[in-house]
């Protein structure tokens, strides 16, 4: 069995302790139903928020809404690039599975979806 990096990014509407639990919760949400993950299969996880989103740990919304207490979770900042996407949560699973990495769906929602391809040059 091979450890799959599989990533997601979603923006967050304020930097409320809600709003980056909700946030987190859709992205982890999204990000297992499209790629069939089970809890179990789940090595670590790593959470990245910008600069502007400092009200709470998105890590929290996995052990709390995915019951993830044995799994392996770490929060940081982004780079605080000029022009880069601010209020940007974004997720890097790692995942034990047989499946090739061709075939992991990475997810972008809300503004993040800008995100997609390659990165945009700063202005």
């Amino acid at each position: 069995m091979t450890v799959r990096g599989i990533r997601g990014a979603t923006t967050v509407d304020a930097n409320t302790r809600d709003a980056i639990l909700q946030a987190t919760t859709e992205l982890l949400s999204a990000l297992i139903e499209a790629n069939q993950i089970q809890s179990d299969d789940v090595a670590s996880a790593f959470f990245t928020t910008t600069p502007d989103l400092t009200a709470e740990f998105p890590a929290l919304a996995a052990r709390r809404a995915f019951g993830w207490s044995d799994v392996a979770l770490m929060c940081g900042h982004e780079m605080n690039v000029p022009g880069s996407l601010p209020m940007c949560l974004r997720i890097l699973l790692h995942v034990n599975t047989d499946r090739p990495q061709r075939e992991m769906q990475f997810v972008y929602l809300r503004g993040a979806t800008a995100l997609r391809g390659e990165p945009a040059e700063p202005n």
